[in-house]
């Protein structure tokens, strides 16, 4: 059993990432993406939330706020990337810090900045 049939929620995104990819091409900037993927997770009946906030509090005080570029299903932390070189670990970073701000698991980071789209999950 490959990952995309034991995550299957995950290879949704993916596959719905790779439709936005092939129509829209590379080039454009990260919002056009989002606004894209957004609306290819909806056409799929998948239900989805944009520009999500997290509270960071630190011994029950509110020090600051994450805004996690998409959550899929309450499950999927979806952060998007836009930019012509690979996933770098200052991306992987800040997306374990989503998780952990959210309390959710699973995270997935998507790059339509190549001409070849990538992606790398990220699990706590």
């Amino acid at each position: 059993m490959d990952d995309l049939q034991k995550d299957p929620l995950t290879g949704t995104v993916i596959g719905a990432a790779f439709e936005v990819a092939n129509t829209l091409g590379h080039g454009f900037l990260e919002g056009v993406y989002q606004k894209a993927l957004f609306h290819e997770l909806i056409f799929q009946g998948v239900h989805v939330e944009r520009e999500v906030p997290f509270r960071v509090t630190y011994k029950g005080v509110n020090i600051g706020v994450y805004v996690a570029d998409m959550i899929v299903e309450n499950k999927l932390i979806v952060e998007l990337k836009a930019v012509n070189a690979d996933i770098s670990v200052p991306q992987i970073v800040q997306c374990l810090n989503y998780l952990r701000a959210s309390g959710l698991k699973k995270g997935l980071i998507v790059n339509f900045g190549r001409p070849r789209l990538n992606f790398r999950r990220v699990m706590v």
